[in-house]
């Protein structure tokens, strides 16, 4: 069974790639999809984004990396994915996320979302928590993989 894992990942942070890693263990194959989004100014670009995830995901088997724009169960479908994986980190995010799921569910019957909860040492994190601490000089390397985190310092002009 293959599950994939959409997202903006801008950037990817180690709760992200902790749900990569475990969904890793539980799934035939993992598709890690950026979503390409115009209502969006990233901080980084598409390609950026796709380079960080496939460093940080090179030693896992069964990861594969891509973007889409679009809706998710069409990407889910071109995938090959029976599974929609999302990570709850609090009760906030159950709320929004069922709504999602609900309405996947409503365009495509055959494709399931899975939560997954959050590990609690990830739990505070989000993309743009750590765009705002880099932002500012303080210090993420225990926020993301070491390569986004030098990144983030050439982004915020903080090397």
């Amino acid at each position: 069974m293959r599950a994939l894992y959409p997202g903006s990942f801008d950037p990817l942070t180690l709760g992200h790639l902790d749900l990569i890693e475990r969904a890793s263990r539980l799934f035939d194959g993992v598709v890690v999809a950026v979503l390409q989004n115009p209502g969006k100014q990233p901080a980084f670009p598409l390609e950026q984004r796709l380079e960080q995830i496939r460093t940080a995901t090179a030693t896992l088997s069964g990861v594969e990396v891509g973007s889409f724009d679009g809706l998710t169960v069409e990407c889910a479908r071109r995938n090959g994915a029976q599974v929609i994986l999302r990570g709850l980190r609090a009760l906030s995010d159950f709320e929004f996320e069922l709504q999602i799921a609900h309405t996947n569910q409503s365009l495509e019957p055959r494709v399931e979302t899975l939560f997954l909860a959050t590990a609690v040492h990830h739990s505070f994190l989000s993309s743009s928590v750590v765009k705002e601490v880099a932002r500012f000089g303080g210090d993420v390397h225990h926020m993301v993989p070491s390569g986004v985190a030098e990144d983030l310092s050439r982004l915020f002009n903080r090397t």
